[in-house]
C-alpha cells in the first residue's frame, strides 16, 4: 500500500502544481459537491421538477451516507494530508505539498464520500433526464448529454479530492464505482409509496445500527477512529 500512497501523492503534486485559478476551481468543487449538499438543494430541486425523483434522490442519498460511513469504518483508509507525514515520506524525500482550509479532514478514508454519495444520489436524476431528453430528441448526442455530464461532474469531483489532500486516487475511484453502483441498484427499489414516518423511522433505524456497529467495533478493541 505504501507504493499506492506514495503515487497518489505525487499525483496530488501534479494537480496542486496548475496555475492559480485551477486551485480555485478545485476548491469550489470540492465544496459545492459536499455530501449534504445533496439534502438541501439536490433533493428539493428534484423533487420540486418531480415528486418520485426527489424521492427517489433522498432514499439513495440516505442510504449511500449511512453506508459510505459503514464501509468507511472496514475499509480504513488513510488520508494524504495525514499520511505523508505519519508515513515518514515528508522526511525522506522532497514533498511539495499545499494545505487547505478543507485539507485536514480526520477519520478513515476510503472509500471518498464526496464521490459515493453524490454520484449514488444523482443517479436518478440524471436517468430521468436522460428519458426525457430521449423522448423529445433523437440525437445520441442529446441523449447522452445528461451521463456525460455526470462523468465529468465525479472526475472534478475526485479530482478535487485529491487535489486538497483529503483522498488518495484509489479511493476517489472505489467511491466513483461504489456511487455509481449504489444508483443503479438502489433506484428500481425507490419507496416512492411511502409517508414521510417511513423515512423518519428508516434514517432513526440506520442512526441507531451506526452507533451500536461503532460500539461493537470498538469493543473488539479496534480503533476506527484514530
Amino acid at each position: 500500500m505504501d507504493a499506492l500512497h506514495t503515487a497518489g501523492i505525487r499525483f496530488a503534486e501534479v494537480l496542486q502544481s496548475g496555475p492559480p485559478w485551477l486551485e480555485k476551481f478545485w476548491i469550489s468543487v470540492t465544496s459545492s459537491a459536499d455530501p449534504k449538499c445533496i439534502f438541501t438543494v439536490c433533493f428539493p430541486l428534484a423533487y420540486f421538477l418531480d415528486r418520485k425523483v426527489g424521492v427517489s434522490v433522498l432514499w439513495i442519498g440516505l442510504v449511500s451516507e449511512w453506508l459510505n460511513v459503514v464501509l468507511k469504518w472496514f475499509l480504513f483508509g488513510e488520508r494524504p494530508f495525514w499520511w505523508v507525514h505519519e508515513s515518514g515520506l515528508a522526511s525522506k524525500e522532497l514533498v511539495t505539498l499545499r494545505q487547505f482550509p478543507v485539507s485536514c479532514e480526520t477519520g478513515p478514508g476510503s472509500p471518498s464520500g464526496h464521490c459515493m454519495i453524490t454520484g449514488a444520489a444523482l443517479w436518478p436524476l440524471v436517468t430521468a433526464l436522460t428519458a426525457l431528453a430521449s423522448r423529445r430528441s433523437r440525437s445520441v448526442v442529446v441523449n447522452l448529454t445528461p451521463f456525460g455530464a455526470y462523468a465529468l461532474l465525479q472526475l472534478a469531483v475526485g479530482l478535487s479530492r485529491v487535489f486538497v489532500l483529503a483522498h488518495f486516487p484509489h479511493q476517489v475511484v472505489g467511491g466513483i464505482l461504489a456511487g455509481a453502483a449504489l444508483g443503479w441498484g438502489l433506484q428500481p427499489h425507490t419507496p416512492a409509496a411511502h409517508n414521510p414516518g417511513f423515512f423518519l423511522a428508516t434514517a432513526l433505524a440506520l442512526l441507531l445500527s451506526s452507533l451500536a456497529l461503532h460500539s461493537l467495533v470498538i469493543a473488539a478493541g479496534i480503533d476506527i477512529d484514530w
